[in-house]
């Protein structure tokens, strides 16, 4: 999947009872945001867990089309919450941006779009996996344990700049 180039408008408008800058001169290309979500050594997934509460934890992302993608243990309570509810957000933050990315994350599947992540993950990260029957492996670790990789598609994001006072809102139309 890819993702077109999002609407991107202002967080708040004139007639908000708001601090945050209402210029349009202010609002941040899309291109920050994967450029953000690239550079980042580590970002945050929050999910939804059975019960309802949410789920924050630590994750390294890649970028394959212009999508986050993201590395899990099937049995790990994150990939267990996408199982049962695929809502998700990817937070991060960089010296120029504040990122928010919400979304619906899915497995990733077949051979061609595995092998993709897993070479952006090598690239990035040097975290080498092995693709065996469908299969995603991390054979440096003992017992080379499972792994499953997640396309996180954004739905909508918001990127908030280093002064406090700039937002913007991107809405994604899904292909």
């Amino acid at each position: 999947m890819t993702v077109d180039t999002p609407v991107a408008e202002l967080l708040f408008r004139q007639d908000d009872a708001t601090p945050f800058n209402t210029d349009l001169a202010t609002l941040k290309p899309w291109s920050q945001a994967l450029a953000c979500l690239e550079s980042a050594h580590k970002c945050w997934l929050s999910t939804v867990g059975p019960d309802g509460r949410p789920h924050a934890a630590p994750v390294m992302v890649v970028l394959v089309d212009g999508v986050p993608r993201i590395a899990s243990r099937p049995t790990s309570r994150k990939s267990r919450n996408l199982a049962r509810n695929p809502r998700a957000v990817i937070t991060v933050s960089s010296d120029d941006l504040d990122l928010v990315v919400s979304g619906g994350a899915h497995q990733v599947s077949g051979g061609t779009a595995l092998r993709r992540v897993a070479a952006a993950s090598a690239t990035k990260y040097d975290w080498t996996f092995a693709i065996r029957d469908g299969r995603v492996h991390d054979e440096s670790l003992p017992g080379s344990p499972e792994y499953a990789f997640y396309e996180v598609s954004p739905v909508r994001a918001f990127g908030y700049g280093p002064d406090g006072l700039t937002a913007t809102r991107w809405r994604f139309h899904q292909t």
